[in-house]
């Protein structure tokens, strides 16, 4: 699985996948509902560098890791993005566990517009006028949605900026998907495993090994860690930073989808205002970015170019 340059269309497709992932894990977070959200992450993190260190060497990439782990400047932003990733996953655990799922919703809705912002303001990226249309569909929608959560607004903001900033790192940082993930599963690994440490002998417990399918699925929080966010690091250093961001409205929208329905939390009047503008907003952004990819088609036929 070496590291390579990602088409546009094969990008689309993993980040497609990668919100699909997602949008339904509080579904799988049901199966560890009894587990702190802090004691959670950190065998969250433990369970995911075997994953990651299982693709290093199948992939011939040990001596690629070493040298990223022997760079001081890729090593600091790699850290940055650790204790970002680390903090966004407490937060996101902690509002499932405590039925605040439209909050983290809320949040995932919140982090494109973040995401759009830093790509127009740090990467210099620029939207057309039926981007900045559905930005303000999405603006205006999330503006609705923020009426009604001011007490749990922390959260909604935890989860937007802190994953808003990582993917940014991420998309800049000199380290590939795969080392990049790996630097910042051995990076958290200390402090995880000291807690955890401190966990069992203050007399707290640990989860792991108190029930058989619980721990099945605090082991299997690897694969759910790991997975898609290589897919997100690849298709994010491979599509515009501002396309990124849009595709975010996607895992929310199943989020928002679980709480009406498997989780039967009550939707309010300007919940639902959101979520019409907000698909709104992502048909026309999506309109926009297909009738850009006709006409550069088109451009490159004229040109002679195969697509």
């Amino acid at each position: 699985m070496a590291e390579q340059h990602t088409s546009q269309r094969r990008a689309l497709i993993l980040a497609l996948c990668t919100h699909a992932i997602w949008g339904s894990m509080p579904v799988y977070l049901l199966l560890v509902k009894d587990v702190p959200a802090l004691e959670y992450v950190a065998w969250r993190t433990v369970f995911t560098l075997p994953i990651c260190l299982f693709f290093i060497i199948r992939s011939g990439m040990l001596a690629d890791l070493y040298r990223t782990l022997s760079t001081p400047r890729v090593m600091r932003t790699l850290a940055a993005s650790s204790a970002l990733i680390a903090v966004n996953w407490f937060t996101y655990v902690w509002a499932i566990q405590n039925e605040q799922v439209y909050a983290a919703s809320l949040g995932y809705y919140i982090l494109p517009l973040v995401m759009m912002l830093l790509g127009f303001v740090l990467l210099k990226e620029r939207l057309s006028r039926p981007q900045t249309g559905a930005v303000v569909l999405a603006g205006i929608g999330v503006t609705a949605l923020l009426g009604g959560a001011l007490t749990t607004l922390w959260v909604s903001l935890t989860v937007a900026t802190t994953f808003g900033v990582y993917g940014l790192l991420r998309k800049t940082v000199a380290a590939g998907p795969l080392l990049g993930l790996t630097c910042e599963t051995i990076i958290l690994l200390p402090f995880m495993a000291a807690f955890l440490a401190w966990t069992e002998f203050s007399g707290g417990g640990v989860a792991l090994g108190r029930d058989t399918l619980e721990t099945l699925a605090i082991m299997f929080g690897g694969v759910m860690t790991a997975v898609p966010l290589l897919l997100f690091a690849t298709a994010a250093r491979a599509l515009p930073y501002t396309t990124v961001g849009f595709l975010q409205f996607i895992s929310p929208t199943i989020i928002f989808i679980l709480g009406i329905t498997l989780f039967q939390q009550q939707m309010k009047p300007a919940q639902l205002v959101c979520f019409v503008l907000i698909w709104a907003a992502v048909a026309l952004f999506s309109w926009d970015m297909l009738r850009g990819a006709r006409r550069s088609r088109r451009a490159r036929m004229a040109r002679g170019v195969t697509p």
